[in-house]
């Protein structure tokens, strides 16, 4: 598979979560195990562009993808437009959640999904922040369609 643009190989028993090859055999922790059941969002990367929960993925199912992971937006120090959204407008705030909110936000965007305040709340639906930063977020998201 290609991961973040480069070309990657891993011998993994055909159980390995996409999640758990990111974090442990390709060292990039940016990608969160929240729940490891599909229901907080904070594993969210992009495989083949469209969006999926790391933790309900196999590894070997990405075979000959292309998984980007939230260390595969910026562009060296230069911040991808969703993840400078989130810093100005404040979208965080432990930090936990936000790797999987940006790759939703950036997914969505993408989709066409932010015609309005309650269209972002619905698509980004699937993304838990415990410290309640939703206001935050969607005015991130907002900005950062403007800004595409």
């Amino acid at each position: 598979m290609k991961v973040n643009g480069k070309a990657r190989t891993l011998d993994v028993d055909s159980r390995v979560t996409l999640l758990d090859a990111l974090r442990e055999r390709l060292e990039l922790t940016g990608t969160k195990k929240g729940c490891d059941r599909g229901q907080c969002g904070a594993c969210t990367v992009h495989v083949d562009g469209r969006r999926v929960l790391s933790c309900l993925t196999l590894a070997a199912g990405a075979d000959g993808t292309a998984v980007t992971t939230v260390e595969g937006l910026a562009d060296g120090a230069r911040l991808h437009p969703v993840q400078r959204a989130f810093a100005e407008c404040d979208g965080l705030q432990c930090g936990f959640c936000t790797p999987g909110q940006v790759m939703s936000a950036v997914a969505l965007i993408e989709e066409g999904h932010t015609g309005s305040e309650a269209e972002v709340r619905e698509y980004m639906s699937g993304n838990l922040c415990r410290c309640g930063a939703y206001q935050q977020i969607v005015a991130a998201v907002l900005q950062a369609k403007e800004g595409s």
